[in-house]
């Protein structure tokens, strides 16, 4: 981030930024842009400017989202306002929001309008999804169109956003831009769902976050919803014991929520889903007219993703 140094002052405000954009994380968005330029045949330079936004914007979204959800770890670090303050994450991360803007104000005005339109219009989803997502912390009967419209709007818009500003970026046709944003909203649908997976089931010392911390905050993933919906009334009963609880051992109940979804074999049908998505997702891919050699980087990303440990 050229624009935020070592000699940027107060350091109140940006010491908390270069934090946490030197915490690294898997650059998936920026990467993204990167490769949908290349994908139609251009240099990915031309579309590194909305790539860098969409990465300063994300890493913003993520220390506003851990002061939401009370999050103690994010890729293994503390979170910026467990290291600092809640004040402290508020404006820093007001900071990425107008840093991402300056970015993009450096995109050629001929392709200004539409980066901006995409770009802005992605970061209002993005706020609704965090919203919804809060909503459904209050609410036991959260269904499973609902829980899939907000991951769509809290991860996989943003996905989509990436790969159709490089598209724009690379002049590619307004349909194949298109196709590669529905793309990026079902292969975000299936990372979000892979992430909620290994936050029950990964492993804590390749995953980078405290394993449950979703269970401890009651939070209405897929697993929790699906549970709700297909236990028997001795394992519901348990679940709403879990989730009304205040004062508890924080082991005990990702122990306790975790053998339910065990019980009702909750891995095995969310794979099933993620599934879903990613073949959706090649699809959507399949239906750009470009060589086929030129999707194999998009092809190995999204293979990667899948199957990843964290």
């Amino acid at each position: 981030m050229a624009r935020v140094g070592a000699e940027e002052h107060p350091g109140a405000l940006f010491d908390p930024v270069r934090y946490t954009l030197s915490m690294g994380g898997k650059r998936i968005r920026p990467v993204l842009a990167l490769l949908a330029a290349e994908l139609f045949g251009k240099d990915p330079d031309v579309a590194i400017a909305p790539a860098v936004a969409v990465e300063i914007f994300h890493n913003f979204s993520l220390v506003h989202d851990d002061l939401m959800d009370r999050a103690d770890m994010r890729r293994g670090h503390p979170t910026v306002h467990k290291k600092w303050n809640a004040n402290t994450a508020i404006l820093s991360g007001d900071a990425m929001v107008i840093e991402a803007y300056k970015y993009i104000a450096r995109v050629p005005h001929a392709h200004l309008p539409a980066i901006l339109d995409v770009f802005s219009t992605t970061a209002m989803e993005i706020c609704k999804g965090q919203q919804y997502d809060m909503d459904f912390e209050q609410r036991e009967d959260v269904t499973e169109a609902e829980y899939l419209e907000m991951i769509r709007l809290k991860t996989g818009v943003l996905f989509g956003c990436s790969l159709k500003m490089g598209a724009i970026m690379a002049e590619a046709p307004p349909t194949e831009a298109d196709a590669l944003y529905n793309y990026g909203i079902n292969l975000g649908l299936a990372f979000q769902l892979k992430d909620d997976l290994l936050d029950v089931y990964g492993d804590p010392a390749t995953f980078g976050k405290k394993i449950g911390g979703d269970i401890l905050c009651n939070k209405k993933t897929y697993l929790l919803i699906k549970a709700l919906k297909n236990s028997n009334p001795e394992q519901r009963e348990e679940l709403a014991k879990w989730l009304q609880a205040t004062n508890y051992n924080p082991a005990e109940k990702i122990e306790a929520v975790k053998k339910i979804y065990d019980e009702l074999n909750l891995k095995a049908v969310a794979e099933n889903l993620i599934e879903k998505y990613y073949l959706a997702s090649l699809e959507c891919l399949s239906a750009i007219h470009v060589a086929d050699d030129r999707e194999q980087a998009l092809i190995s990303l999204s293979k990667n993703l899948m199957y990843r440990e964290k």
